[in-house]
């Protein structure tokens, strides 16, 4: 099973989301996707992706930017694989400037964020990763929102992928959807 979690102010419409749904279902795979949307609480989003997958033995976590942070999380919470799209490592600072209402990048609408959910992410916080070989880094240089440093500091020993230049969004995550995938398919990990 794959369970894709989207990005802060993101959705299940993002461009990488519809790149690997539309793989998986050439491959005849879609009854292997998950991606839900997630809820601007942190906790309630963690229930949601895990309700998503429950009951499901092999799982891989793809989680992009804010998702990536909650793939961590999960990840080290079940011993499940993940692979990391410009993870977030320190939303709880990132977001600080985004309290209050904030437009969605799809579909339209708004979220609210509040101090409670700065504070529900520092509930989830990973300070290290237990087992490296379980992670597939992918970090852009060229990031405008985060660190690809702070990524690389944090994710010491997994599999990495960095992508000179770039942006947040990975605009060429087309070429790396089939590596993904093999990742995600490896039982070696």
């Amino acid at each position: 099973m794959i369970l894709y979690l989207h990005g802060f102010r993101s959705s299940p419409e993002s461009q990488k989301s519809r790149l690997l749904a539309a793989r998986m279902a050439e491959l005849g795979r879609t009854h292997e996707w998950r991606c839900p949307s997630l809820s601007v609480s942190p906790l309630e989003a963690i229930a949601v992706a895990e309700a998503e997958v429950a009951g499901a033995r092999d799982v891989t976590v793809i989680g992009s930017s804010l998702g990536g942070y909650y793939a961590t999380w999960l990840a080290e919470k079940h011993g499940w694989k993940a692979v990391l799209l410009n993870p977030a490592i320190v939303p709880q600072r990132d977001l600080e400037q985004y309290l209050g209402e904030q437009p969605l990048w799809h579909g339209g609408g708004s979220i609210v964020v509040e101090r409670r959910h700065l504070q529900e992410l520092d509930a989830l916080r990973v300070p290290a990763i237990s087992r490296p070989g379980r992670y597939y880094l992918f970090a852009a240089t060229g990031d405008e929102v985060l660190d690809y440093r702070e990524m690389l500091a944090h994710y010491p020993g997994a599999k990495t992928r960095v992508i000179e230049g770039s942006d947040h969004g990975i605009s060429e995550f087309a070429d790396y959807v089939d590596d993904v995938l093999a990742f995600c398919d490896d039982t070696t990990s």
